[in-house]
């Protein structure tokens, strides 16, 4: 497109008739460009690819029928075929696609570094989730478990010094904003966290904008381990061990919310507050964190 150029030369002074001519083109056309340079049906596609790529940069997972839910949310409606038309276009494809013959899909790149690696006396990296105080390190992942309405998924934050679950988020689908929740209501509970590290997978909601932007808000520090890697979260996933055995898979779940409300239930008033753990001295979380972090607060 010639005509932006045609415009800046004209503000300097050289007349639109003389450009028009060294660049070949016609004055008419420019000037109907110039009374309308970006037409309406443009900016209408313009502002749909826009909602699209938002939504396809913060959920990599989703195909293009979910993308237009998130548009349409956004407040840009469109039609799946318009919606498909403009992703084909733009090579914006669900991560979960069927994979091309010969090569196995790519994991998505780390966003941090792996804080939590350590290596051995045999020179092996291996996880170590330890911590001296509360709030040092977090951990985080996300489950699924399917009721007769569909998948309900929970996003757990869990502080290793204590194994208190400090902040969780329930919801019917997997997206970025599951994630950001949980650590919204981690930190709510927390209160000053400045410096906390927070350590999960390499799942593309720990790694869409919204959830790094919200570390950054907390002023909390991102870890990220590798894929495939044996123990990488492992302390994450013995509690959701635990939940699987003693919630999840006690009975078949009618509706969501009645699997909501058992899975609040067990973290709050079970897990918390009556399950002993060796690893405390058999204290409960909760009634190790208020016998740690007394004779604290009394020497303050």
């Amino acid at each position: 497109m010639m005509y932006p150029l045609v415009r800046e030369l004209a503000d300097d002074g050289i007349p639109v008739t003389v450009t028009c001519r060294v660049l070949n083109i016609a004055r008419q056309p420019y000037y109907r460009w110039l009374t309308h340079p970006v037409t309406d049906a443009e900016l209408k596609q313009a502002y749909r690819a826009d909602a699209l790529f938002d939504a396809h940069r913060d959920d990599p997972e989703f195909g293009y029928r979910f993308l237009v839910d998130e548009a349409k949310e956004a407040g840009v409606a469109m039609a799946e075929r318009t919606a498909w038309r403009i992703c084909s276009e733009n090579s914006w494809w669900s991560v979960f696609g069927k994979p091309k013959r010969g090569k196995a899909k790519k994991p998505g790149p780390p966003v941090h570094d792996d804080l939590c690696a350590v290596l051995d006396k045999h020179g092996v990296t291996r996880h170590e989730f330890k911590a001296d105080a509360l709030n040092e390190l977090w951990l985080t992942d996300i489950t699924e478990h399917w009721t007769a309405e569909g998948k309900l998924y929970l996003c757990a934050i869990k502080d290793v010094y204590s194994n208190r679950i400090v902040g969780y988020s329930i919801d019917s689908r997997m997206k970025s904003r599951l994630a950001v929740a949980a650590l919204n209501n981690a930190v709510g509970r927390r209160g000053d966290v400045a410096g906390c590290v927070v350590h999960s997978d390499r799942g593309s909601q720990f790694r869409s904008r919204k959830f790094v932007h919200a570390l950054n808000r907390h002023d909390l520090v991102g870890s990220m381990g590798r894929v495939g890697a044996c123990g990488d979260n492992a302390a994450m996933e013995s509690f959701f061990a635990l939940l699987q055995k003693n919630v999840l898979d006690r009975r078949g779940w009618a509706t969501r919310e009645e699997l909501r409300i058992a899975i609040v239930t067990w973290i709050e008033r079970t897990y918390h507050r009556r399950r002993r753990q060796p690893a405390l001295g058999r204290l409960t979380p909760v009634e190790f964190e208020t016998i740690m972090t007394t004779p604290a607060t009394q020497a303050a």
